[in-house]
């Protein structure tokens, strides 16, 4: 008889300080749960954020982290007797997944350990041929839900979407959610505009962006107003990837020409904003993610409608290199998603 597999996590003690690799309990599935045992996890912008203010953490300790891709590890018989979303899988399948530690606050649902628990309507198969460091990056695909966030439809699985004129500035096309965000908008038949460094302008066109700008061009904001206006869309707002004080300044501005709009942030939002601004923190754990789960990951990955354009940035092996990976991350890195194997 082979013994009880071993849980470890990178635990997180206190805000502002490193993760400590410790043991944890192998997690136990709900109703509409499944258990993943870890291949690959990938850094969210969020996670550095957390890690340094501790924000939207409801326990110490606690565990960060939200993408994962692994497999199966147990579906319960009586959890799949109450859970239809749960029949989807079976123990063995090869997924990626999205964890809603930030709702729950357990530390069985954050990502950084080798078990964790994701509901299964925020997880789907990943296609054979894509590797898992490849896939992890898919978990970004959730933050493309300011689609319908933001009024605008869910993507469809046909060939193109019809335009529902509708036009979306992404700024930071270049980064994993921001080419997520772009390719998911623009499946949904929505005119995006990105703002990346010069050196990206292929991924962001590659990603379905119609026009791409220079996040350093002294004349940015003038030049998005003027293809916003050029378009002959609707314009909706702005998705900011980055979510830092200058871009924020550039959003604002452009904003401000436009008539004002909806601004979804990574990051918590600016303070002071005019009241024609909406803004919102996007997240991907309520129930507006479930249909891009359930009804066109798996199928838009296989069919390659979706695609993981981002090279993955492997940082090491074990989960002794989260803290290394998040501190990359929060210097910033671009076209790339950093990720930790397993």
């Amino acid at each position: 008889m082979s013994a009880p597999p071993k849980n470890q996590a990178a635990w997180l003690d206190k805000a502002g300080t490193p993760p400590r690799v410790g043991e944890a309990p192998i997690p136990v599935d709900r109703p509409g749960e499944i258990v993943i045992k870890n291949t690959a996890i990938a850094i969210n912008l969020l996670d550095w954020h957390m890690q340094d203010h501790g924000v939207f953490v409801q326990q110490w300790p606690t565990i960060l982290g939200c993408d994962v891709a692994g497999e199966v590890f147990e579906v319960r018989p009586e959890v799949l007797e109450v859970g239809p979303e749960v029949q989807r899988f079976k123990t063995g399948d090869r997924v990626i997944g999205h964890t809603i530690n930030l709702v729950t606050g357990r530390p069985q649902d954050g990502a950084f350990a080798l078990y964790v628990v994701v509901r299964a309507d925020k997880a789907d198969v990943l296609p054979d041929k894509i590797s898992f460091t490849d896939g992890v990056e898919a978990g970004e695909a959730l933050p493309g839900i300011p689609t319908p966030a933001l009024g605008l439809p869910y993507p469809v699985l046909q060939d193109k979407a019809p335009s529902i004129s509708k036009v979306l500035v992404v700024y930071g096309g270049s980064s994993s959610t921001g080419s997520m965000v772009t390719q998911i908008a623009t499946v949904a038949g929505v005119h995006v505009i990105a703002i990346t460094g010069p050196r990206n302008f292929d991924l962001s066109k590659r990603c379905g962006a119609a026009k791409v700008f220079d996040h350093k061009d002294p004349s940015i904001i003038d030049k998005v107003v003027e293809a916003v206006k050029k378009s002959g869309c609707d314009f909706v707002g702005i998705f900011d990837a980055i979510s830092a004080p200058e871009p924020y300044a550039n959003d604002l501005a452009i904003l401000a020409q436009l008539g004002g709009g909806h601004l979804a942030c990574t990051h918590p939002p600016p303070t002071e904003v005019p009241n024609n601004v909406k803004t919102g923190m996007i997240y991907a754990v309520n129930d507006v993610a479930t249909p891009v789960w359930r009804d066109y990951v798996t199928g838009t990955l296989d069919a390659g409608k979706l695609k993981c354009l981002l090279p993955p940035t492997i940082v090491g092996k074990g989960l002794e290199y989260v803290q290394e990976a998040l501190k990359m991350s929060k210097t910033g890195v671009s076209a790339t998603k950093l990720v930790v194997e397993l």
